[in-house]
């Protein structure tokens, strides 16, 4: 009885190996911040449409179902959104993705307070990081990183 429980424990431990190196190794999806735009507010919050372009540089094609962001600034979290779209980023092609995040008013107040007096939202270090579902193993994880960098108000 223990030579056939050694037996099978062997077999599941050699099975799971194999089946782990079959598993295909995806390069990690490039992803970049292409546009930030106002959305309605709601109460004591602030929402914006964060634009992100995916770009999937693996000869598999990603197909997902909800997306997921968390936007750090200063090092200090002030964002995050999620959204049940579903879609699918062909292989070496990308995608502009739309996801509306929201920024409370007490997290928003804990950034301005945090801020030197000399210092302007220009130039601030940004992190974005999140993930697109797709399942038990479909799941991609994302990031990107950055310094703010506002458009100039024009006429000053």
């Amino acid at each position: 009885m223990f030579r056939l429980m050694r037996s099978c424990l062997t077999l599941v431990l050699l099975a799971s190996v194999v089946g782990c190196s079959l598993l295909p190794s995806r390069d990690p999806v490039a992803i970049s911040v292409v546009g930030i735009e106002p959305l309605p507010a709601q109460e004591l919050e602030l929402r914006f449409a964060i634009k992100l372009r995916l770009q999937n540089p693996n000869e598999t094609a990603i197909e997902y179902d909800g997306v997921a962001v968390n936007l750090d600034v200063n090092g200090r979290p002030l964002a995050s959104g999620v959204s049940n779209q579903h879609g699918r980023i062909e292989r070496y092609s990308e995608e502009v993705l739309v996801v509306p995040v929201s920024v409370s008013a007490l997290t928003a107040l804990r950034q301005a307070v945090g801020l030197n007096p000399a210092q302007s939202l220009n130039g601030l270090p940004y992190r974005l990081h999140g993930k697109l579902a797709g399942g038990l193993f479909g799941t991609v994880r994302f990031s990107d990183s950055g310094t703010l960098s506002l458009p100039a108000a024009a006429g000053y």
